[in-house]
């Protein structure tokens, strides 16, 4: 499931700005990242299963691997863990109202937080 239209798609910061916002907000980078391109996960075990808010980011100049990246914002998803398979965000999925409605809402606090850094 991708979150369109209300989120943070398509906005551009530093590196360093990102993470720091990022973590703020419990979205985490452990290995998820190549030299063009970071993703932010945080994980949620719910009664439903396991499921991954993700958002992915691709370099618009600088180098991930050496921090000095301005990254891009790519569309946000929420997707469902399958062992072992791996994550699908596809339209089959369900995804529990509450946890969508949680996701949104820290979609919403990390714009609001760049915003408050004058990013937006």
């Amino acid at each position: 499931m991708y979150f369109e239209n209300k989120t943070i798609e398509d906005i551009i910061v530093d590196q360093d700005k990102l993470v720091e916002v990022m973590e703020k907000n419990g979205l985490e980078c452990h290995g998820g990242w190549d030299y063009d391109r970071m993703t932010f996960d945080k994980r949620f075990d719910v009664k439903e299963g396991r499921y991954y808010l993700r958002v992915f980011c691709t370099a618009v100049s600088g180098d991930v691997g050496n921090n000095t990246a301005s990254l891009k914002i790519l569309k946000p998803a929420l997707g469902k863990y399958y062992y072992p398979h791996g994550v699908e965000y596809g339209e089959d999925e369900v995804f529990p109202k509450h946890l969508v409605k949680k996701c949104e809402e820290i979609l919403e606090n990390v714009k609001k937080d760049l915003a408050e850094l004058g990013i937006a």
